[in-house]
This record gives C-alpha cells, sequence and structure tokens, in this order.
C-alpha cells in the first residue's frame, strides 16, 4: 500500500483521479476499481507492489502490430479494474474486489523483465490505468535499463492522468468493446458514455504516446456488432488519429457472464474490416482468428504482403529496415528497433 499521486482533497473527502469515474471517497471508502482507498484523509493504492500475474509475451499480443514487431514483453497486473464487462476473459483478476497478487517491487519487476530477456513491460490483463502509480514507478525504472513501457487500456483514463503517465508510457493498447456503442457500453460494461475514451484517444496522441485502437465486436442484439457504429468509429479515427493508426476487430468468445453467447461470425469481421478501409484506414486487422489472412500487414500502395503472422508469431517480415515496402517503397509507418532480432 502506497500514497497514490492522481487524486485531489476536498472537505472531509478525496477525490480520485486515475480515471473518467472521479470516484468521490471519504473515510474508509475504497473505488469502484477496488483498489484505491480514501485512509486518514488520504488516498491510497492498495495494489502497489502486488503483481496478480505475470507472463513473457509477444508484443503482437497486446495488439500492437506496428510497435517494434517481433518483440517480447513482459505482462503484468495486478487486481480489480474501472469497468465491469459481462465477457471479461481476465474477471478473475479484473473483477475480483480483493487484494491479491505476489509481493513484487518495482526493482524486482524490471530485474524479471530483464532476466526473461524481455525487450519492455506491458501493463495489461486487468486496467493499469488504476494502478498508475505502481506502473508509473516500474516505467521510470525500466527506462533507465532500456525497457520501454506499454499499456493495454480500455482508455478511460483521466484527463489528469495523461502527462503522469507520458513521463514513462510509450505505446498504449486502446480497447473499444462493442464498436463504441453506448447503448452496450450501459448494458454490459457498466459505463454511461464512451465519451471519455474518445477524449482520451486525443490527449494521447497530443502526449506523442504511440497508439493503435482495438474493438472487440460482441455478437448481441445488434448492439455490440452494429455495423453503422464500425463505420462511425473508424471514420472518428481517420480524422482525429489520423489514417495511418492501426485498428484491429477483435472477435469475441464467450466467458465469465455472457458463456451463452456465441463467437463473433468471421463474416462479421471481415465486414468490419472492410468498412473500415473504406472509411480511409489504411492499416486495418482481424483477429483472435488464428492463420487467417488480415492478421497479415498488406502494403496500403501496391497491396504486397508485408509481415505474415500466424496468431501472434511472426512468420515472414520483408519491411526494409527504413521501415518501408521493399516493391514500392511505401512508407509502413512501423516503429522498429534495431537491436530487437526481427524476423525476416
Amino acid at each position: 500500500m502506497k500514497e497514490a499521486v492522481l487524486y485531489s482533497r476536498t472537505t472531509g473527502k478525496v477525490r480520485c483521479t486515475a480515471c473518467s469515474r472521479y470516484c468521490l471517497l471519504g473515510e474508509g471508502q475504497t473505488g469502484f476499481c477496488g483498489v484505491r482507498k480514501n485512509v486518514g484523509g488520504k488516498l491510497y493504492l492498495l495494489v502497489y507492489g502486488r503483481a496478480a500475474a505475470l507472463a513473457v509475451d509477444p508484443i503482437e499480443k497486446k495488439p500492437l502490430y506496428h510497435y517494434l514487431p517481433g518483440g517480447r514483453v513482459l505482462s503484468m497486473s495486478t487486481s480489480g479494474c474501472s469497468w465491469s464487462c459481462s465477457y471479461c476473459q481476465n474477471y478473475d483478476i479484473s473483477q475480483r474486489r480483493e487484494i491479491v497478487g505476489e509481493h513484487l517491487e518495482p526493482e524486482q519487476v524490471v530485474k524479471i523483465a530483464l532476466e526473461s530477456g524481455s525487450d519492455g513491460i506491458s501493463y495489461t490483463y486487468n486496467e493499469p490505468s488504476i494502478f498508475s502509480e505502481y506502473a508509473h514507478d516500474i516505467g521510470i525504472l525500466a527506462k533507465k535499463h532500456g525497457l520501454f513501457s506499454t499499456f493495454v487500456s480500455n482508455g478511460y483514463e483521466s484527463e489528469e492522468s495523461i502527462p503522469y503517465l507520458s513521463e514513462f508510457l510509450d505505446a498504449i493498447s486502446i480497447d473499444f468493446k462493442g464498436n463504441g456503442n453506448d447503448a452496450f457500453g450501459r448494458k454490459y460494461i457498466g459505463i454511461m458514455s464512451y465519451s471519455p475514451v474518445f477524449e482520451t484517444l486525443k490527449r494521447l496522441k497530443s502526449a506523442g504516446i504511440y497508439t493503435e485502437v482495438t474493438d472487440l465486436v460482441v455478437p448481441v442484439k445488434g448492439l455490440g456488432d452494429n455495423l453503422d457504429d464500425a463505420r462511425t468509429l473508424s471514420s472518428w479515427i481517420r480524422d482525429n488519429l489520423g489514417p495511418n493508426t492501426p485498428l484491429h476487430f477483435t472477435r469475441f468468445h464467450p466467458d465469465y457472464k455472457m458463456r451463452d453467447v456465441p463467437v463473433t461470425p468471421v463474416e462479421t469481421l471481415e465486414r468490419h474490416y472492410e468498412i473500415a478501409k473504406e472509411e480511409g484506414l489504411r492499416f486495418v486487422y482481424v483477429g483472435n482468428i488464428l492463420g487467417h489472412r488480415l492478421e497479415n500487414t498488406y502494403c496500403p500502395n501496391c497491396g504486397k504482403e508485408m509481415i505474415e503472422r500466424y496468431g501472434f508469431q511472426i512468420i515472414r517480415n520483408d519491411i526494409t529496415s527504413e521501415g518501408r515496402c521493399p516493391f514500392c517503397g511505401e512508407d509502413m509507418h512501423i516503429i522498429r528497433n534495431r537491436t530487437l532480432n526481427f524476423p525476416r
């Protein structure tokens, strides 16, 4: 447990500023996330130094396809979350409103990352913004050792949190659910609106934090897989983040409280892909369908296949060391680190 940074004091209460819920907490009260508590008029992060999950993953799993492809990250989480998704695959971690996990101070996390041969650290599995202070202290130390930091986030960060996160955060994957449909968010996530997510995306761009966008397409009642919503989301990304922003449409698998909902049809995801391309996005992907051709990266100019993937594994990478298509010279907007061992 450690005093938080992201909060303010009011008369007899504290207001958490880690996420867009802005929980106002009296003495002894804990925020929606379950891990930020008013103790003696100060806000404490109860999961500071408590890692609930650790694993080494390919960075493609986040998914980040254009940021250091082929890199390895130490993935870590705490418990708790700022959302209450009915289908969460990590519900045993994220929806657990109790403090669990192994005691690991920032120095120990960085040591594990280095010893595992990881190129960076990814804060994931649950919503990382709720443990921003823990991630911050790890990330600052990680930078000193040449490690990068990434978030896998729902995008519900507060305005106040972005400058704090920008001190260490290099890249982020923002995961929309249900095409950003507000009715879907109210019914299945526990939020009133996706507006804070859109604001976060604009702030991340202003802060210079590299961003990719993911959309979990949930086939429920025309809410989570609505094609008009997919078009609206795609055009918003084009106009506000730019046409080179990667967008991933991922397949839903039944879990937690939504085990009765079937997997997303492949045809639905392919139609989402087509719509995003029609709206001018140049790098669009389909995910969670092993071996599908739309897992691969294609040159938006000549159409040649540049990176072949099988799941999260890179089979072939033909992009030049300058990040261009070898056939037509098009900029592929890939951030590459030549110190990593990239597949060729």
